[in-house]
Parts: C-alpha cells; sequence; structure tokens
C-alpha cells in the first residue's frame, strides 16, 4: 500500500499529454464508481491505467443514488442471498476506507396494517441480514414495540403502527465516493481523465481492440489512446459502445429510471432515516441530510434521453402519495419539493421480470474483439465489481505479457490522504475544525458537518486557504475556498462540476447557487481563463440543471 500519499492534483493538461505518447495495460471507458473502482484496483496492482469520461466524473448514475451503502434488505425477498451477503460485508469495509464519507444510518422499518412486512417476517429478515453481513455489536437489528418506534419517528401514523424493525446502514455522496476513488488511483499512476469522450475502436489486424480513438471537449483535439486491453463501464452507455464494437449476443441492458424529492427540513421533519411502504408495495427511504430531506426512489422502465433524464409528475405523485400515506401530519404537495435528482439504473435484461424484480448482479460481457463490458451492479460493491472485472482482464493477458502485478490490495487502501482510521478520528477532527472556524468569527454545526463529511482532512486545505479572499463575509470565503480547491485538486472543468458533483448543492443546498452562482462564475472566469462564449455556455448549462432539479415534465425527454 502507498502509505506516503499525500494531496493529489488532477490536471488535465499534463495528463492529456501523457496518456497521447504511452501505451497502457487497460483503457476503462466511464467515470463512474465502476469504472473509478477498477482504476484504483487496477492501478494499485501495478497495471498502467487509464481512464476517459465522456462527461464529468460521476455524472451518470454515479450520482443519482440513494446515496446509501447499504446491504440491500428488499434483496432478500428475492433469495438474491449472494448479493446481500457480498453487499452487506462490503458496507464495513467502505466504512473503513473512508469514515468521514461512509457514516453510520440506523434505519426505521415501520411495521403497519396493512404493510408489506410483518412483524415475524421482518425479525427473521433481519437477523438473516445481520448475519449475512456479519453485524456486530449495537449495529445489530432490535425489534421495537410501538410506543419505542413512535419515539424514535413521531411522525409515523399511531393508528396503523403495530412497530418496527430498527437496523444498520450507511449513508454517502455517491460523487465524492466516486472522486475519491478516482484521485485515489491517479496517485498509483492511473491517468484519469473528464470530459474526453471515445468516438471509436481501432483493431489489430486480427480484428482486436488495441486502443481508442478520443475527443477532448475543451479544445475539440482529436487522438489516439492504445492499450492492450480496454474495459467498458459506461453505465446505460454500455450497450451503446458494445454495438460500436460488434454484435449484443442476445444479452443486453434494461434501464429504469429512479427518482428521489428533495424537501426543506421544515416541511418533512423526519428524526431519522425510514424504509416505508409505498401503496403499490415497493419500498421507499426518507432520509434527512443537512438542512433537508430527500425521499426516493421510484423504479420505472426508461426508453428517454440517456444524457438528459427527468422527473415527470407522474414520478412527483407516486412518491408524494406514498409520503402522505406514511408521515399524514405532514401533506407535502408538489410546491413543497426543493429540489430533485432522476437517474438510470443499468440492468440486464430478464425474460418476465418487473422492473423491481430485475437483478441487480453485476455482469462481465467478452465480445469476440476483447472488449470487456461490465454492467449492473450496485454502488455498494463497486471493490468487488473491479475485482472480478480485473481478474478477466489480467485471464486473457498473461499468456501474451509478462506482468509484475499482485493480488487485489484495495480492501486496506483508504480513500483519502491523512485518512481517518474511526468515527472518534472524525469526531475529533470536528472539534478542531470548529475551533479554526471560531477563530474566523464563524460557529456553524450545519458547515462543519458538510466540510468534514465532504472533504475528510482535506478540508484543512480549504481552511487554510481562507485568508486569501478579503472583503467578503466568511461565507463566500468558504464558498471560493472550496472552488479553488475543486480546480486545483479535483478537475472542476464547468459550473455543473462544481454545483452538484463536487459539493451536491444542487440537492442539498440549492439556496446557495442562486446566492452564489455569479461569484463562482467570475472566479472560473478569472481562474480558468473561460472567454465570454465559454461563460454563457456554462451559465447556460446551470441553468438548465436548476430547471431539470425544480420542474417536473408531462412526459419524458426523448
Amino acid at each position: 500500500m502507498n502509505a506516503s500519499r499525500t494531496f493529489s492534483s488532477l490536471q488535465r493538461e499534463a495528463q492529456l499529454q501523457r496518456l497521447q505518447s504511452a501505451k497502457y495495460d487497460l483503457i476503462i471507458i466511464g467515470g463512474g464508481v465502476t469504472g473509478a473502482g477498477i482504476a484504483l484496483d487496477a492501478a494499485s496492482r501495478g497495471l498502467k491505467t487509464c481512464l476517459v469520461e465522456k462527461n464529468d466524473f460521476a455524472s451518470g448514475t454515479s450520482n443519482k443514488s440513494t446515496k446509501l451503502i447499504h446491504g440491500g434488505l428488499r434483496y432478500l425477498k428475492q433469495f438474491e442471498i449472494g448479493l446481500v451477503k457480498e453487499s452487506g460485508r462490503e458496507r464495513a469495509t467502505v466504512h473503513k476506507l473512508a469514515p468521514h464519507l461512509v457514516i453510520p444510518e440506523k434505519m426505521l422499518l415501520p411495521l403497519t396494517k396493512d404493510g408489506v412486512y410483518g412483524a415475524f417476517l421482518t425479525s427473521i429478515g433481519l437477523k438473516v441480514y445481520d448475519i449475512l453481513a456479519n453485524v456486530e455489536g449495537d449495529d445489530r437489528r432490535k425489534m421495537l414495540d410501538k410506543s419505542e418506534t413512535l419515539l424514535k419517528e413521531p411522525l409515523l401514523e399511531e393508528s396503523t403502527l403495530l412497530g418496527g424493525g430498527y437496523y444498520s446502514e450507511y449513508r454517502t455522496d455517491d460523487a465524492r465516493l466516486t472522486i475519491e476513488l478516482l484521485k485515489t488511483a491517479h496517485t498509483y499512476g492511473a491517468e484519469i481523465i473528464n470530459y474526453c469522450e471515445m468516438t471509436d475502436f481501432i483493431y489489430s489486424e486480427k480484428n482486436k481492440v488495441k486502443g481508442i480513438t478520443c475527443v477532448d471537449h475543451n479544445t475539440g483535439a482529436k487522438f489516439i489512446i492504445n492499450s492492450r486491453r480496454i474495459v467498458s463501464a459506461a453505465g446505460p452507455w454500455v450497450d451503446k459502445l458494445r454495438k460500436k464494437d460488434g454484435p449484443l449476443n442476445n444479452k443486453h441492458l434494461y434501464l429504469t429510471k429512479g427518482v428521489h424529492l428533495v424537501f426543506p427540513n421544515k416541511k418533512l421533519p423526519v428524526k431519522q432515516s425510514v424504509y416505508f411502504d409505498a401503496p403499490d408495495g415497493r419500498m421507499l427511504f426518507a432520509i434527512p441530510r443537512g438542512k433537508v430531506t430527500y425521499v426516493g426512489t421510484t423504479d420505472t422502465p426508461y426508453n428517454g434521453s440517456l444524457n438528459r433524464v427527468v422527473s415527470t409528475k407522474q414520478d412527483v405523485a407516486y412518491i408524494l402519495q406514498a409520503i402522505n400515506a406514511t408521515f399524514k401530519t405532514c401533506n407535502v404537495t408538489i410546491d413543497d419539493v426543493q429540489s430533485s435528482w432522476a437517474g438510470l439504473r443499468p440492468l440486464i435484461h430478464e425474460d418476465a421480470a418487473s422492473p423491481s424484480e430485475l437483478s441487480r448482479k453485476d455482469e462481465i460481457f467478452v465480445s469476440d474483439s476483447g472488449l470487456i463490458s461490465i454492467a449492473g451492479g450496485k454502488l455498494t460493491g463497486y471493490r468487488k465489481m473491479a475485482q472480478r472485472v480485473n481478474a478477466k482482464v489480467l485471464n486473457t493477458m498473461k499468456k501474451k505479457h509478462k506482468l509484475n502485478v499482485t493480488g487485489s490490495i484495495t480492501r486496506n487502501i483508504p480513500l483519502t490522504p491523512l485518512a481517518f482510521k474511526s468515527l472518534e478520528d472524525v469526531d475529533a477532527f470536528k472539534k478542531v475544525l470548529r475551533k479554526k472556524l471560531l477563530i474566523e468569527g464563524y460557529d456553524s454545526a450545519y458547515t462543519i458537518e458538510y466540510l468534514t463529511s465532504t472533504y475528510g482532512s482535506q478540508a484543512n486545505k480549504i481552511i487554510e486557504k481562507l485568508s486569501d479572499f478579503k472583503g467578503v463575509q466568511l461565507e463566500e470565503k468558504l464558498l471560493l475556498a472550496e472552488l479553488w480547491y475543486s480546480i486545483n485538486f479535483e478537475m472542476m472543468n464547468s459550473l455543473p462540476d462544481f454545483f452538484v458533483r463536487r459539493t451536491g448543492r444542487l440537492f442539498f443546498d440549492i439556496s446557495s447557487i442562486y446566492d452564489y452562482k455569479i461569484t463562482v462564475l467570475n472566479y472560473c472566469i478569472d481562474q480558468l481563463q473561460w472567454d465570454s462564449k465559454r461563460a454563457k455556455q456554462e451559465m447556460k448549462a446551470l441553468e438548465l440543471l436548476i430547471t431539470d432539479a425544480t420542474t417536473f415534465y408531462e412526459k419524458e425527454i426523448l
């Protein structure tokens, strides 16, 4: 393990120059959590690795999940024992690697008179869940009576409540997890490039893939990257790349859409996370986070645009109905929705299966040309998916290439420099951070929690930068320091990169975008040398994202 890792700076220009002259062992197409996990596993094992992403990192499915590292309790109902076992055990591993970012979250499952789960089956199911996931101590499930359940969540409807199951999950920020994986992969030598689109495959005389042609969306420049093996981890776009390479061979994706709605805490003031019934028998999560509570997700077949996935009025009505049936005193309406997100799940097609019944297991496809593609899977399982993909890569390479590679070591690679080792370390850091902010005359529990859970110990570099910004309030200083950090250490390349993937503000603090979007634009014009045309394009792109997060459409965009 690279124990001496320090802060790594993702610089596009330097990496673009290097990747055009090198030959790689592995090119990964797709900068979501799956691709990021493969990149870290490959690079840390000794493979010369390159990853290209046509948009920003985590701009697709990996920024649109329920933002939980969870074991998938509902998959027990479908007898997906292996998936639940692997996911459950991976939760603890990923928490260990980034305890500030993957945070324990107690989950309450209310038991109601006409609910999906009865008390006996819930008790057995949660016990099996704990056994499969090796859950120990206070994290083990507890069965609560009616009064105990109401103490945990007073908003539940008392007249139909019977009791509850209380168990442990983990919450995260999916985009931040992806970005930290990519930054860590870079410290192990991987070249990591966003806004670099693969346009074509290059083949040998024997019709085997040996490289890709790319276009840099910043400059329009086209170039070639050569590699021994190529993996497509393109999520919903996997089939498009497979078709570019050759026939699909009877295996193809089945896309489903998931929508989440965000409410101000005062409108949906749940005390803790709740896993509750929707009227049609599915289950939804209500999760308090900072200033908001978000609720989701839907699970519907999708045939619209891959590049612009939106929430429809039908999606919103479904979630609102479920909320108001469970938390009857809240009476939420469409006007109470502060923000939203909609994303796609690239599942594997199965005949006669409904969207909710489709397996979340990953599957690897190898084409005649040697292109390796992976689809399906869950956020929680990124590390194991990476191991399976790289095992396939190495199995196809060892006969022709002498490789000096190790086994997978990602179980022991922290995902940030100066990483915390425990929740106690995280809590101690928060106290130090509070003292630093008090010196600046600022005391905000929300800001301390936000900086810690977003950046971990890297927040120190942001605090150190505050003194460079004069003549503005501390809240604006903090935002500008974050922006400086995103540009110089996390390859931020656009306004949406900052407000959506780097900070999550579009979903969890949308008012800050309204307050500071011009401030951020002006800083980017200065630091990134954007001309007036680029500045207008950036503001237009941001406004479109705000519109899609706050507007609900009659139908999908085709």
